[in-house]
């Protein structure tokens, strides 16, 4: 599964990111900003992945702004 990476500005395009490389990449970032343009369906196949590896997962939106589409995901996987 791939999944869009938080935007660095409002308008380039957001990078993609698989489920093996966050997992190779967990021992040097734990916390991790993805693009509202992911589905709530598919972060939560990412949190019960990683749930399912026995790994303490927490989700939230990060609002950024007032108007409604202007959020990231905060995701923390800690070991």
């Amino acid at each position: 599964m791939e999944l869009k990476l938080a935007r660095k500005t409002l308008k380039s395009k957001p990078k993609t990111i698989t489920i093996e490389k966050i997992e190779e990449d967990l021992h040097k970032n734990s916390i991790l900003y993805f693009d509202n343009e992911n589905s709530h369906k598919e972060l939560k196949e990412l949190l019960e992945y990683f749930e399912a590896k026995e790994y303490s997962v927490y989700m939230r939106e990060v609002k950024y702004g007032l108007d409604e589409g202007e959020y990231i995901y905060e995701v923390h996987i800690v070991n």
